[in-house]
């Protein structure tokens, strides 16, 4: 296998990280609604925990994506 066809395959494979970090997203401001409809008084003391979990889920996608041109720049 050539270098920098092993470069792409693990470039791409570094990406998916954001597709992890897209699901992740999603179910954390999902149940947060979910959450905050059922009970709309206790919604703001949880809200700096969802913006919290939502910067911990984008950092972890912005590794991957990162780590993926690193390896493309090797």
């Amino acid at each position: 296998m050539e270098v920098e066809a092993a470069k792409m395959i693990g470039a791409g494979l570094a990406a998916i990280a954001l597709a992890g970090a897209g699901v992740g997203i999603g179910l954390i401001f999902g149940s947060f609604l979910q959450g905050a409809l059922r009970n709309p008084s206790a919604a703001p003391q949880f809200q700096a925990m969802v913006y919290i979990g939502f910067a911990l889920a984008e950092a972890t996608g912005l590794f991957g994506l990162v780590m993926a041109f690193v390896i493309l720049g090797a």
